[in-house]
């Protein structure tokens, strides 16, 4: 039997032609269009498994007119290496406004038509919205197995054992077909096509649908659980002190100079909301009328479960709300409810993200909470975009901040690698968010204990997790005040002189795409638009040239300080500070610069 692959395909503006109309919202006429780096690797994989096992590859994607040339680059990639290929444009002046959950959606209902099949591909995310949430919604919409961020990939007897780059971590599944997965960005090369390969695409190769062949809906907007608000724009303005003809003494005299004013160094800056303590609960509420705000606590994450916690246990007296803590492992009642949890449910047995969606699903069903938060890791994201799906909740991703407008909870969503921050508003009952780890302050603790009572769900068992390995911790950029940043112009080997600067700004490693690639740094470690977006008090890069991949991840650094030998680098542009010469000489002068600064005061 043929085995029919699908890979989901998004078209995106290129992020250094994105502009603002004078409404603050994004304008799209006449930007450069492109296909989304992660859907290139989910149609080179469809490609490549249907050469393997004989199979054919259908590209799927939901978007204007426009939108038709990403389809003829995934076809063209395809017909190259032999593979029956072709596309699906859903198009339809209906679909306009469709956020994550419409959208998945809308496609659910393009594979009922032109479907089934036994693996869909999807890429991990998109680099303009980031939020990761249209797979997993997919896979709850259409009842089957998801798995997130594969790297690592065979396929034998309908069996698929993968190996998936979680945050600072790995997981290896095995999984039966059929099933949905997305791809991580060093699962495969990327499929790439130029325009005139695009354009011998035969157009038979495309079939357009457009709404009506899907039924009354509702879709687009109408359909769409969440609504845009307000835009702020992101604009960083750095002081760019540049002195390439001074001596490197004076270089480095005058950056530190400029880095002091800043305070740079000044670590107190750091404990600003310390003073704060977790608000005080209700620890005995009314199960007939008291409103929830529910927690999903991922295991092994207390910082961040720290973090969402103190933010929902700041919201809920706002909103005559409670704070429940829903955890699937063992729950500590003390702990949990010195962060912030009156209430503790606990989901015992369950291990998988699928499974412990479908105990947060069970337990919303019961209450239907004010707001469910959940972290922002592969692991959270899954959980909440199945949870969002079955219960039709608008929800969130990546949210670095929250507001109330009445009694409804407004979300704060950085996109395009955070040149934008937008005001997200659910329209549903239950209002869900993903939270993006180190964003949000750690309250001091209170004195309380939570009342626990366990939810039991059988699980699904479509997913075997055969082990679960971590080779950093998340939390580390997240929490880093003051981070060095190295590009592939510093060989691994070297790290070790980068020591003493680390030593005396008290720092924490990070790394561009190309050292993460060569698995010099783990993937934690990556800052950019595929890696991590991070807000330290000083950020220095060494050995980069800074382009804007990179350096989008530090847009929210208070200050950035660049060394570099190539003084017309990029990353000059984006620092406050720069130092050209050689990074070896550069430091240890560095180093002493630091140390004769006076503590602040």
């Amino acid at each position: 039997m043929t085995l029919r692959f699908a890979a989901l395909v998004k078209q995106i503006p290129a992020f250094e032609t994105m502009e603002l109309g004078t409404d603050g919202r994004l304008r799209r006429e006449g930007l450069e269009l492109e296909m989304n780096p992660y859907c290139r690797r989910a149609v080179a994989k469809a490609v490549d498994l249907a050469a393997a096992h004989g199979g054919t590859v259908t590209l799927l994607t939901l978007g204007p007119p426009s939108a038709e040339d990403c389809l003829r680059e995934g076809i063209a990639w395809g017909l190259d290496r032999g593979v029956d290929t072709d596309g699906v444009l859903v198009t339809d002046p209906a679909f306009a406004g469709s956020d994550t959950l419409a959208t998945a959606r809308a496609l659910a209902a393009a594979i009922a038509v032109v479907g089934p099949f036994d693996l869909l591909l999807a890429g991990r995310n998109s680099v303009d919205a980031d939020t990761g949430q249209v797979g997993p919604e997919l896979a709850e919409l259409l009842g089957l197995p998801f798995a997130t961020a594969v790297r690592h990939l065979a396929l034998a007897e309908r069996v698929l054992d993968l190996r998936c780059e979680h945050d600072d971590g790995w997981v290896q599944t095995r999984i039966v077909l059929p099933a949905v997965v997305s791809t991580a960005e060093r699962l495969t090369d990327p499929c790439k096509v130029d325009p005139p390969g695009r354009a011998a695409v035969p157009a038979e190769r495309i079939r357009t649908l457009d709404a009506a062949v899907f039924g009354p809906g509702p879709w687009g907007e109408a359909a769409s659980p969440t609504a845009v608000g307000s835009v702020r724009v992101h604009d960083v303005a750095r002081c760019q002190q540049l002195l390439p003809e001074a001596s490197l003494t004076e270089q480095v005299k005058r950056a530190v100079e400029l880095l002091e004013t800043r305070g740079a160094f000044d670590a107190a800056q750091d404990h600003a909301a310390d003073a704060a303590s977790v608000p005080d609960g209700d620890l005995d509420p009314d199960p007939a009328a008291a409103r929830a705000v529910g927690v999903v606590v991922e295991p092994d994450r207390d910082t961040l479960t720290r973090e969402l916690l103190g933010a929902a246990a700041t919201l809920a007296p706002r909103v005559g709300a409670h704070v429940v803590a829903i955890t699937s492992t063992p729950a500590d009642a003390a702990r949990l409810g010195s962060w912030g949890a009156d209430e503790i449910v606990h989901l015992p047995g369950l291990t998988v993200e699928e499974d412990v969606a479908r105990g947060v699903t069970a337990w919303a069903r019961e209450v239907t909470p004010w707001a469910i938060l959940a972290p922002s890791t592969a692991w959270g994201r899954e959980v909440a975009a199945r949870g969002a799906a079955a219960l039709g909740a608008g929800l969130t991703g990546d949210a670095i901040g929250f507001d109330l407008d009445d009694d409804r909870l407004v979300a704060w969503k950085p996109a395009f690698g955070g040149r934008l921050v937008a005001a997200i508003h659910a329209t549903s009952p239950t209002q869900m968010a993903t939270v993006r780890a180190g964003m949000l302050p750690v309250l001091h603790p209170r004195t309380a204990v939570a009342a626990t009572r366990e939810l039991r769900i059988e699980p699904a068992g479509r997913v075997e997790v055969l082990a679960r390995t971590r080779d950093d911790d998340l939390d580390v950029l997240a929490e880093a005040s003051v981070v060095v940043g190295v590009g592939q112009g510093i060989d691994p080997t070297d790290y070790s002189a980068l020591t003493p600067l680390l030593e005396v700004l008290g720092a924490e490693l990070g790394a561009t795409r190309k050292v993460t690639d060569q698995g010099w740094l783990p993937r934690a470690r990556q800052i950019g638009i595929t890696g991590r977006s991070i807000a330290p008090r000083l950020y220095v890069v060494v050995g980069s040239s800074g382009k804007f991949n990179h350096m989008v991840g530090v847009r929210s650094a208070r200050t950035v300080l660049a060394i570099s030998d190539d003084r017309d680098a990029p990353v000059f542009a984006s620092a406050d500070a720069g130092i050209v010469s050689d990074w070896r000489e550069v430091v240890p002068l560095l180093v002493d610069a630091i140390r004769r600064c006076s503590p602040p005061s």
